[in-house]
Protein backbone atom coordinates (compact mmCIF):
# COMPACT_ATOMS: atom_id res chain seq x y z
CA UNK A 1 0.00 0.00 0.00
CA UNK A 2 2.81 2.74 0.97
CA UNK A 3 4.71 1.60 -2.65
CA UNK A 4 1.35 2.57 -4.17
CA UNK A 5 0.69 5.85 -2.10
CA UNK A 6 4.64 7.26 -2.79
CA UNK A 7 4.12 6.16 -6.34
CA UNK A 8 0.67 8.77 -6.79
CA UNK A 9 2.83 11.22 -4.49
CA UNK A 10 5.73 11.09 -6.39
CA UNK A 11 4.10 10.95 -9.95
CA UNK A 12 1.36 12.59 -9.75
CA UNK A 13 1.76 15.14 -6.95
CA UNK A 14 5.19 15.38 -7.61
CA UNK A 15 4.29 16.48 -11.62
CA UNK A 16 2.40 19.23 -11.39
CA UNK A 17 1.59 19.34 -15.03
CA UNK A 18 0.37 15.82 -14.90
CA UNK A 19 -2.15 16.62 -11.95
CA UNK A 20 -3.51 19.44 -13.73
CA UNK A 21 -4.07 16.99 -16.65
CA UNK A 22 -5.87 14.55 -14.37
CA UNK A 23 -7.64 17.08 -12.90
CA UNK A 24 -8.43 19.36 -16.28
CA UNK A 25 -9.75 15.43 -18.01
CA UNK A 26 -12.07 14.63 -14.26
CA UNK A 27 -13.23 17.83 -14.84
CA UNK A 28 -14.59 17.37 -18.22
CA UNK A 29 -15.88 13.83 -17.97
CA UNK A 30 -17.81 14.35 -15.23
CA UNK A 31 -19.53 17.29 -17.06
CA UNK A 32 -20.28 14.42 -20.19
CA UNK A 33 -18.02 16.61 -22.58
CA UNK A 34 -17.26 14.95 -25.90
CA UNK A 35 -14.25 12.99 -26.30
CA UNK A 36 -12.79 15.19 -28.57
CA UNK A 37 -13.52 17.94 -25.85
CA UNK A 38 -11.69 16.08 -23.36
CA UNK A 39 -8.73 15.51 -25.10
CA UNK A 40 -7.72 18.84 -26.29
CA UNK A 41 -9.39 20.82 -23.10
CA UNK A 42 -6.68 18.64 -21.13
CA UNK A 43 -3.58 18.49 -23.63
CA UNK A 44 -4.57 22.78 -23.61
CA UNK A 45 -4.43 22.66 -20.15
CA UNK A 46 -1.71 20.60 -19.34
CA UNK A 47 0.58 22.90 -22.24
CA UNK A 48 -0.42 26.27 -20.58
CA UNK A 49 1.01 24.45 -17.73
CA UNK A 50 3.98 23.66 -19.15
CA UNK A 51 4.21 27.07 -20.87
CA UNK A 52 4.18 28.93 -17.19
CA UNK A 53 6.64 26.43 -15.93
CA UNK A 54 9.05 26.86 -19.09
CA UNK A 55 8.43 31.07 -18.44
CA UNK A 56 9.31 30.42 -14.77
CA UNK A 57 12.12 28.66 -15.75
CA UNK A 58 13.91 31.53 -18.14
CA UNK A 59 12.89 33.86 -14.51
CA UNK A 60 14.93 31.68 -12.84
CA UNK A 61 18.00 30.88 -15.19
CA UNK A 62 18.27 35.16 -15.48
CA UNK A 63 18.03 35.28 -11.54
CA UNK A 64 20.96 32.36 -11.33
CA UNK A 65 23.05 35.09 -13.23
CA UNK A 66 21.73 38.06 -11.37
CA UNK A 67 22.67 37.11 -7.87
CA UNK A 68 26.39 36.13 -7.85
CA UNK A 69 26.82 39.57 -9.24
CA UNK A 70 25.23 41.72 -6.12
CA UNK A 71 26.58 38.94 -3.74
CA UNK A 72 29.87 39.80 -4.90
CA UNK A 73 28.82 43.70 -5.28
CA UNK A 74 28.14 43.16 -0.94
CA UNK A 75 31.24 40.87 -0.76
CA UNK A 76 28.44 38.42 1.27
CA UNK A 77 29.59 34.75 2.32
CA UNK A 78 28.28 31.59 0.43
CA UNK A 79 26.20 29.79 3.07
CA UNK A 80 27.96 26.94 4.49
CA UNK A 81 26.07 24.51 7.21
CA UNK A 82 28.24 22.34 8.15
CA UNK A 83 27.43 19.38 9.66
CA UNK A 84 24.03 19.73 8.71
CA UNK A 85 22.04 16.38 7.24
CA UNK A 86 21.35 17.19 3.61
CA UNK A 87 18.40 17.25 1.99
CA UNK A 88 18.63 14.14 0.50
CA UNK A 89 19.31 12.47 3.45
CA UNK A 90 17.35 13.79 5.23
CA UNK A 91 14.59 12.70 2.90
CA UNK A 92 16.06 9.38 3.10
CA UNK A 93 15.07 9.31 7.08
CA UNK A 94 12.09 10.78 6.78
CA UNK A 95 10.02 10.61 3.06
CA UNK A 96 7.94 8.13 3.94
CA UNK A 97 6.46 10.36 6.78
CA UNK A 98 6.26 13.28 3.90
CA UNK A 99 5.18 11.36 1.17
CA UNK A 100 2.16 10.12 3.20
CA UNK A 101 1.43 13.43 5.17
CA UNK A 102 0.67 14.68 1.60
CA UNK A 103 -1.40 12.34 0.64
CA UNK A 104 -3.24 12.52 3.81
CA UNK A 105 -3.16 16.32 3.96
CA UNK A 106 -4.66 16.60 0.38
CA UNK A 107 -7.67 14.36 1.30
CA UNK A 108 -8.31 16.24 4.72
CA UNK A 109 -8.31 19.48 2.43
CA UNK A 110 -10.90 18.14 -0.25
CA UNK A 111 -12.93 16.87 2.73
CA UNK A 112 -12.88 20.59 4.40
CA UNK A 113 -13.86 22.01 1.04
CA UNK A 114 -16.63 19.46 1.07
CA UNK A 115 -18.07 20.02 4.63
CA UNK A 116 -16.75 23.95 5.39
CA UNK A 117 -17.62 26.70 3.92
CA UNK A 118 -13.95 27.34 3.09
CA UNK A 119 -14.08 25.60 -0.26
CA UNK A 120 -10.60 25.67 -1.90
CA UNK A 121 -8.68 22.67 -3.32
CA UNK A 122 -4.78 23.63 -3.48
CA UNK A 123 -3.22 22.28 -6.26
CA UNK A 124 0.30 23.64 -6.57
CA UNK A 125 2.05 20.24 -6.30
CA UNK A 126 5.62 21.35 -5.91
CA UNK A 127 4.64 23.88 -2.98
CA UNK A 128 2.71 20.88 -1.47
CA UNK A 129 6.11 18.45 -1.27
CA UNK A 130 8.25 21.41 -0.11
CA UNK A 131 6.57 23.11 2.66
CA UNK A 132 5.62 19.48 3.88
CA UNK A 133 9.12 18.89 3.67
CA UNK A 134 10.22 21.97 5.44
CA UNK A 135 7.17 21.89 8.16
CA UNK A 136 9.05 18.12 8.99
CA UNK A 137 12.04 19.66 8.98
CA UNK A 138 11.20 22.05 11.74
CA UNK A 139 9.27 19.08 14.17
CA UNK A 140 12.06 16.88 13.83
CA UNK A 141 14.15 19.88 15.34
CA UNK A 142 11.99 20.10 18.34
CA UNK A 143 11.52 16.51 18.88
CA UNK A 144 14.59 14.97 17.50
CA UNK A 145 13.21 11.38 18.86
CA UNK A 146 9.40 11.50 17.10
CA UNK A 147 8.18 8.28 16.02
CA UNK A 148 7.03 8.02 12.56
CA UNK A 149 3.64 7.42 12.98
CA UNK A 150 3.43 10.81 15.08
CA UNK A 151 5.33 12.84 12.61
CA UNK A 152 2.51 11.39 9.78
CA UNK A 153 -0.24 11.90 12.15
CA UNK A 154 0.97 15.75 12.84
CA UNK A 155 1.70 16.91 9.42
CA UNK A 156 -1.26 15.29 7.71
CA UNK A 157 -3.45 17.52 10.01
CA UNK A 158 -1.15 20.75 9.70
CA UNK A 159 -1.30 20.57 5.79
CA UNK A 160 -4.66 19.59 5.48
CA UNK A 161 -5.64 22.94 7.24
CA UNK A 162 -3.13 24.68 5.77
CA UNK A 163 -4.24 24.23 2.09
CA UNK A 164 -7.32 25.08 2.97
CA UNK A 165 -7.36 27.80 5.10
CA UNK A 166 -4.27 29.31 3.19
CA UNK A 167 -6.08 30.21 -0.01
CA UNK A 168 -9.17 31.30 2.29
CA UNK A 169 -7.22 34.43 4.07
CA UNK A 170 -6.40 35.54 0.21
CA UNK A 171 -9.56 35.26 -1.74
CA UNK A 172 -10.74 38.56 -0.45
CA UNK A 173 -8.22 40.15 -2.12
CA UNK A 174 -7.94 37.86 -4.95
CA UNK A 175 -11.75 39.01 -5.91
CA UNK A 176 -11.18 42.40 -6.26
CA UNK A 177 -7.26 41.42 -8.20
CA UNK A 178 -9.20 38.64 -10.39
CA UNK A 179 -12.38 40.76 -10.54
CA UNK A 180 -14.27 37.54 -10.03
CA UNK A 181 -14.36 34.23 -7.83
CA UNK A 182 -13.01 31.92 -9.98
CA UNK A 183 -9.47 31.16 -8.71
CA UNK A 184 -7.61 31.46 -5.57
CA UNK A 185 -3.88 31.56 -4.92
CA UNK A 186 -2.39 28.52 -3.65
CA UNK A 187 1.60 29.37 -2.75
CA UNK A 188 4.04 30.26 0.41
CA UNK A 189 3.93 33.37 -0.70
CA UNK A 190 0.41 34.36 0.86
CA UNK A 191 1.37 36.19 4.11
CA UNK A 192 3.36 38.73 1.97
CA UNK A 193 0.72 39.10 -0.30
CA UNK A 194 -2.43 39.71 2.54
CA UNK A 195 0.22 42.05 4.19
CA UNK A 196 1.01 44.07 1.18
CA UNK A 197 -2.77 44.24 0.19
CA UNK A 198 -3.20 45.67 3.85
CA UNK A 199 -0.69 48.37 3.56
CA UNK A 200 -1.08 49.50 0.22
CA UNK A 201 -4.83 50.82 1.95
CA UNK A 202 -1.79 53.41 3.35
CA UNK A 203 -2.39 54.88 0.10
CA UNK A 204 -5.88 54.29 -0.61
CA UNK A 205 -6.36 58.10 -0.69
CA UNK A 206 -4.58 58.74 -3.47
CA UNK A 207 -3.93 55.72 -5.42
CA UNK A 208 -2.45 55.17 -8.71
CA UNK A 209 -2.31 52.07 -10.30
CA UNK A 210 0.98 50.97 -11.71
CA UNK A 211 -0.40 50.47 -14.86
CA UNK A 212 -1.71 53.99 -15.30
CA UNK A 213 1.33 56.18 -13.78
CA UNK A 214 1.43 59.24 -16.43
CA UNK A 215 5.07 59.86 -18.21
CA UNK A 216 6.22 62.55 -20.33
CA UNK A 217 5.13 62.31 -23.95
CA UNK A 218 8.86 61.57 -25.50
CA UNK A 219 9.20 59.05 -22.54
CA UNK A 220 6.03 57.41 -24.09
CA UNK A 221 7.67 53.87 -24.34
CA UNK A 222 7.58 53.13 -20.58
CA UNK A 223 3.74 52.98 -20.80
CA UNK A 224 4.41 49.44 -21.69
CA UNK A 225 5.14 46.70 -19.20
CA UNK A 226 7.76 44.86 -20.91
CA UNK A 227 9.60 47.78 -21.76
CA UNK A 228 9.54 48.54 -18.23
CA UNK A 229 10.88 45.28 -16.88
CA UNK A 230 13.52 45.15 -19.43
CA UNK A 231 15.19 48.83 -18.29
CA UNK A 232 14.83 47.97 -15.05
CA UNK A 233 16.70 44.89 -14.89
CA UNK A 234 19.26 46.01 -17.74
CA UNK A 235 20.00 49.33 -14.84
CA UNK A 236 19.71 46.24 -12.21
CA UNK A 237 22.83 44.33 -14.42
CA UNK A 238 24.84 46.95 -15.41
CA UNK A 239 24.84 48.72 -12.05
CA UNK A 240 26.13 45.87 -10.68
CA UNK A 241 28.94 44.98 -12.99
CA UNK A 242 30.25 48.37 -12.93
CA UNK A 243 30.78 48.15 -9.06
CA UNK A 244 32.55 45.01 -9.72
CA UNK A 245 34.64 46.13 -12.20
CA UNK A 246 35.52 49.15 -9.85
CA UNK A 247 35.95 46.12 -6.93
CA UNK A 248 38.68 44.16 -8.99
CA UNK A 249 38.58 41.37 -6.30
CA UNK A 250 39.33 38.12 -8.00
CA UNK A 251 35.71 36.74 -7.35
CA UNK A 252 34.58 39.99 -9.24
CA UNK A 253 37.03 38.48 -11.76
CA UNK A 254 35.90 35.07 -12.12
CA UNK A 255 31.95 36.50 -11.82
CA UNK A 256 33.00 38.81 -15.00
CA UNK A 257 35.02 36.06 -16.85
CA UNK A 258 31.84 34.10 -16.77
CA UNK A 259 30.32 35.36 -20.33
CA UNK A 260 33.69 34.10 -22.24
CA UNK A 261 34.58 36.60 -24.90
CA UNK A 262 31.52 38.00 -24.84
CA UNK A 263 31.06 41.26 -23.76
CA UNK A 264 29.81 40.83 -20.04
CA UNK A 265 27.77 44.15 -20.28
CA UNK A 266 26.41 42.31 -23.50
CA UNK A 267 25.54 39.11 -21.45
CA UNK A 268 23.64 41.48 -18.86
CA UNK A 269 21.76 43.20 -21.74
CA UNK A 270 20.83 39.33 -23.12
CA UNK A 271 20.32 38.12 -19.34
CA UNK A 272 17.90 41.16 -19.12
CA UNK A 273 15.84 40.55 -22.01
CA UNK A 274 15.68 36.86 -21.51
CA UNK A 275 14.16 37.88 -17.58
CA UNK A 276 11.56 40.10 -19.61
CA UNK A 277 10.95 37.60 -21.73
CA UNK A 278 10.13 34.68 -19.30
CA UNK A 279 7.51 37.22 -18.01
CA UNK A 280 5.59 37.30 -21.25
CA UNK A 281 6.11 33.10 -21.60
CA UNK A 282 4.45 32.89 -18.08
CA UNK A 283 1.50 35.33 -18.78
CA UNK A 284 0.95 33.27 -22.18
CA UNK A 285 0.90 30.22 -20.58
CA UNK A 286 -1.87 31.73 -17.33
CA UNK A 287 -3.99 32.65 -20.05
CA UNK A 288 -4.07 29.32 -22.30
CA UNK A 289 -4.44 27.43 -18.50
CA UNK A 290 -7.01 29.41 -16.76
CA UNK A 291 -8.89 29.38 -20.24
CA UNK A 292 -9.22 25.46 -19.70
CA UNK A 293 -8.54 25.14 -15.97
CA UNK A 294 -11.71 27.25 -14.52
CA UNK A 295 -14.23 25.60 -16.51
CA UNK A 296 -12.66 22.36 -16.29
CA UNK A 297 -12.67 22.14 -12.25
CA UNK A 298 -16.08 22.99 -11.86
CA UNK A 299 -17.52 19.36 -12.64
CA UNK A 300 -14.95 18.28 -9.90
CA UNK A 301 -16.22 20.87 -7.86
CA UNK A 302 -19.91 20.07 -8.29
CA UNK A 303 -19.45 16.45 -7.82
CA UNK A 304 -16.99 16.17 -4.73
CA UNK A 305 -16.48 19.50 -3.35
CA UNK A 306 -19.65 22.03 -4.58
CA UNK A 307 -18.78 25.52 -5.67
CA UNK A 308 -15.45 24.87 -4.45
CA UNK A 309 -12.39 26.74 -6.15
CA UNK A 310 -8.74 25.71 -7.23
CA UNK A 311 -5.72 27.42 -5.48
CA UNK A 312 -2.90 27.61 -7.90
CA UNK A 313 0.62 28.35 -8.01
CA UNK A 314 1.66 32.73 -7.74
CA UNK A 315 2.65 33.43 -11.33
CA UNK A 316 -0.98 33.11 -12.03
CA UNK A 317 -1.85 36.66 -10.39
CA UNK A 318 1.44 37.72 -12.41
CA UNK A 319 -1.07 38.97 -15.48
CA UNK A 320 -3.51 41.46 -13.19
CA UNK A 321 -0.26 43.83 -12.91
CA UNK A 322 2.67 43.13 -14.98
CA UNK A 323 4.31 46.69 -13.55
CA UNK A 324 2.99 45.76 -10.36
CA UNK A 325 5.29 42.57 -10.36
CA UNK A 326 8.13 44.68 -11.57
CA UNK A 327 7.41 47.18 -8.60
CA UNK A 328 7.31 44.31 -6.00
CA UNK A 329 10.69 42.80 -7.01
CA UNK A 330 12.56 46.18 -7.16
CA UNK A 331 10.86 47.41 -3.67
CA UNK A 332 12.15 43.98 -1.91
CA UNK A 333 15.51 44.04 -3.85
CA UNK A 334 16.29 47.62 -1.97
CA UNK A 335 14.62 45.98 0.89
CA UNK A 336 17.29 43.36 0.93
CA UNK A 337 20.20 45.60 0.45
CA UNK A 338 19.26 47.80 3.31
CA UNK A 339 18.54 44.63 5.86
CA UNK A 340 21.38 43.08 4.91
CA UNK A 341 23.59 45.44 5.91
CA UNK A 342 21.57 46.21 9.15
CA UNK A 343 21.22 42.43 10.35
CA UNK A 344 25.53 42.21 8.88
CA UNK A 345 25.98 45.18 11.50
CA UNK A 346 23.51 44.37 14.68
CA UNK A 347 23.52 40.55 14.78
CA UNK A 348 27.09 39.41 12.71
CA UNK A 349 25.05 37.17 10.46
CA UNK A 350 25.18 37.64 7.17
CA UNK A 351 21.75 37.49 5.17
CA UNK A 352 21.92 35.91 1.97
CA UNK A 353 19.06 36.88 -0.22
CA UNK A 354 17.39 34.45 -2.88
CA UNK A 355 16.39 36.39 -5.19
CA UNK A 356 14.14 33.51 -6.77
CA UNK A 357 12.44 33.52 -3.84
CA UNK A 358 12.23 37.75 -3.80
CA UNK A 359 11.06 37.87 -7.40
CA UNK A 360 8.22 35.66 -7.06
CA UNK A 361 7.14 36.35 -3.41
CA UNK A 362 7.55 40.02 -3.84
CA UNK A 363 6.33 40.42 -7.55
CA UNK A 364 2.90 38.58 -5.60
CA UNK A 365 2.83 40.64 -2.92
CA UNK A 366 3.89 43.94 -5.49
CA UNK A 367 0.05 42.65 -7.39
CA UNK A 368 -2.00 42.66 -4.07
CA UNK A 369 -0.32 45.75 -2.66
CA UNK A 370 -0.86 47.44 -6.58
CA UNK A 371 -4.74 46.39 -5.89
CA UNK A 372 -5.10 48.63 -2.60
CA UNK A 373 -2.48 51.28 -2.79
CA UNK A 374 -1.27 51.57 -6.74
CA UNK A 375 2.37 51.49 -6.98
CA UNK A 376 3.34 52.81 -3.94
CA UNK A 377 1.18 49.96 -2.45
CA UNK A 378 3.43 47.62 -4.35
CA UNK A 379 6.65 49.16 -3.70
CA UNK A 380 5.66 48.91 0.10
CA UNK A 381 4.85 45.54 -0.53
CA UNK A 382 8.24 44.43 -1.93
CA UNK A 383 10.10 45.98 0.90
CA UNK A 384 7.93 43.88 3.15
CA UNK A 385 8.81 40.89 1.62
CA UNK A 386 12.39 41.37 1.76
CA UNK A 387 11.83 42.18 5.23
CA UNK A 388 10.30 39.05 6.04
CA UNK A 389 12.55 36.67 4.00
CA UNK A 390 15.54 38.83 5.76
CA UNK A 391 14.55 38.49 9.64
CA UNK A 392 12.98 35.04 9.30
CA UNK A 393 16.17 33.78 7.41
CA UNK A 394 18.35 35.12 11.01
CA UNK A 395 15.45 34.16 13.18
CA UNK A 396 14.96 30.53 11.45
CA UNK A 397 18.78 29.69 10.75
CA UNK A 398 20.02 30.84 14.59
CA UNK A 399 17.21 29.25 16.55
CA UNK A 400 16.27 26.06 14.61
CA UNK A 401 18.86 24.85 12.33
CA UNK A 402 20.80 22.00 13.82
CA UNK A 403 22.09 18.32 12.17
CA UNK A 404 18.46 17.24 12.26
CA UNK A 405 17.32 19.36 9.72
CA UNK A 406 17.49 19.98 6.12
CA UNK A 407 20.12 22.15 4.62
CA UNK A 408 18.22 24.11 2.51
CA UNK A 409 15.14 24.32 5.02
CA UNK A 410 15.15 27.45 6.60
CA UNK A 411 17.57 29.41 4.90
CA UNK A 412 16.58 29.04 1.50
CA UNK A 413 12.60 28.82 2.63
CA UNK A 414 9.49 30.38 1.16
CA UNK A 415 7.64 33.81 3.59
CA UNK A 416 4.71 31.52 4.90
CA UNK A 417 7.58 29.10 6.08
CA UNK A 418 9.56 31.78 8.26
CA UNK A 419 6.23 33.08 9.61
CA UNK A 420 5.13 29.44 10.80
CA UNK A 421 8.11 28.02 11.60
CA UNK A 422 7.83 29.09 15.22
CA UNK A 423 4.10 28.16 15.58
CA UNK A 424 4.93 24.71 13.77
CA UNK A 425 7.77 24.13 16.57
CA UNK A 426 5.27 25.44 19.80
CA UNK A 427 3.12 22.80 18.27
CA UNK A 428 5.50 20.18 17.75
CA UNK A 429 6.11 19.75 21.91
CA UNK A 430 2.58 17.76 21.64
CA UNK A 431 4.13 14.99 20.06
CA UNK A 432 6.38 14.61 23.18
Amino acid sequence: MFDIIKWITVNIFGEASILIGLIVMMGLLLQNKSFSDVVVGTLKGILGFLVIGAGAGIIVQSLLAFQPIWTEVFGLQTMTLENIVGQESFIGLHGSSVTLAIAIGFAINLLLARVTRFKYVYLTGHMMFWTTMVFAGITVNTVPDVSPVKLTLFLSVLMGLYWTFQPALTQPFMRKITGNDNIALGHTSASVAIIGALVGKIFSSNKTDSADLKVPENLGFLRDSNVVTAITMILLFFIGTFILQIKGTPKSHEILSTSGDLSFYVYCLKQSLLFTGGIAVVLLGVRMFIGEMVPAFKGISDKLAPNAKPALDCPLVFNYSQNGVVLGFVGAFAGSLIWLTVIGNTTGYVFVPSMIVLFFHAGTAGVFGNSTGGYKGALLAGFITSTIVAWGQYVCVTFFINSTIPDTALWAADSDMFLLAPLVSLLSHLLI
